[in-house]
């Protein structure tokens, strides 16, 4: 059994987030994405109900880019 791993909403944020021009949300924009293409499949991840709510908010288009990155991820 693979260790579990719930997400909250600041992680699908920054990864389908435009590059931020602040120099300390860039390096944790960059610190996930690379957590994101080596470690995930190390992980059983989860999110909620209202992680999925949280990323509806805001805009649409963003919107969108957020609940992709969590299409597959089992709700707990």
């Amino acid at each position: 059994m693979m260790p579990r791993v719930y997400l909250e909403t600041t992680i699908p944020s920054y990864l389908s987030a435009w590059p931020s021009r602040d120099l300390v949300t860039a390096a944790h924009q960059q610190i996930t994405r690379e957590w994101w293409e080596r470690r995930r499949s190390d992980f059983d991840l989860f999110i909620s109900e209202l992680v999925l709510q949280e990323a509806e908010r805001g805009d649409p288009s963003a919107a969108a880019r957020r609940l992709e990155v969590m299409r597959e991820i089992p709700l707990l």
